[in-house]
């Protein structure tokens, strides 16, 4: 298994021009982006770029946009609608903010059943991440939703959960495996008790938050080796702010976006390939 890097378009300056910022992606080691066609200004200038650079594209698709409320239909009619406006352009995979969070869990099972079936009638994977707003902001609903679809993929984002349980998840270890054998994609963002997103973390007084968030991506990377996937696509899904911290009243960022993303890049990349090195065999 492979590991491939993603890089999202979140925060990204799209005014310099999506060439401007290649040189730096190719010598991290990105290989696809991560963005809404909707989201972009140019969407004709987007696609001929990931052609030109022979980079691969993760749509980001939202069902009911942002929101709150709506019923299962109209959720599932805004996935399919978005997932037909990039279908034709050679997506990777769909990455679905989906769902509500205050739906029951028989609109749940709803909603996320006839989504597998959309998923088998399109013929590309979509995952569906762990978010706030969305029906799997809370381990405890997503794992009900699991339990029940053994073929669902997700994408884990386990930063949220952390802020929403407000705690490094001790007590969840069944759930965040079980999250781990459905997990397609991986978000490797820190969270921390009181938010998505540590300002740094490659700062030490974060080094318990990064250490966790590691060993449950080592899970996931574990359980896609036994699945026998061939490529592990994480993105290293840092926000500007205010996901970003700044300083108060002159709103001045305390970290580099940029900076942060590259490092977690590289860092899980090496660690990837020190912990899925083969095992050597009898002498």
């Amino acid at each position: 298994m492979k590991l491939k890097l993603v890089r999202h378009l979140w925060g990204v300056d799209l005014s310099h021009g999506l060439q401007h910022y290649l040189p730096r992606w190719r010598d991290v080691g990105y290989e696809a982006l991560e963005i809404s066609a909707r989201h972009v200004p140019d969407r004709p200038g987007l696609l001929r770029f990931l052609k030109d650079n022979e980079l691969q594209w993760i749509p980001q698709i939202f069902s009911n946009d942002f929101v709150a409320g709506g019923t299962v239909r109209e959720h599932l009619d805004s996935l399919r609608a978005q997932i037909e406006e990039h279908l034709d352009h050679g997506p990777l995979f769909f990455n679905a903010h989906s769902g509500y969070d205050n739906w029951s869990p028989a609109e749940a099972e709803d909603f996320y059943g006839q989504a597998l079936e959309l998923e088998q009638q399109i013929g590309v994977p979509i995952s569906h991440e762990t978010h706030r707003l969305r029906y799997f902001a809370t381990p405890w609903q997503t794992r009900h939703i699991l339990q029940q679809f053994p073929a669902l993929r997700v994408t884990c984002d386990f930063s949220h959960w952390v802020c929403v349980c407000e705690r490094l998840l001790p007590d969840l270890a069944d759930t965040i495996a079980l999250a781990a054998r459905h997990c397609h994609h991986l978000h490797a963002r820190v969270g921390f008790e009181e938010g998505p997103q540590v300002p740094d973390p490659a700062a030490p007084e974060y080094a318990t938050h990064l250490h966790a968030h590691e060993s449950w991506w080592d899970q996931v990377w574990q359980s896609q080796q036994a699945r026998g996937m061939a490529d592990s696509w994480l993105t290293p899904e840092f926000g500007p702010p205010p996901y970003l911290h700044t300083m108060p009243h002159t709103q001045v960022p305390v970290a580099d976006l940029a900076d942060v993303c590259d490092w977690m890049a590289r860092r899980q990349a090496g660690r990837f390939a020190a912990a899925l090195v083969p095992a050597p065999g009898p002498k």
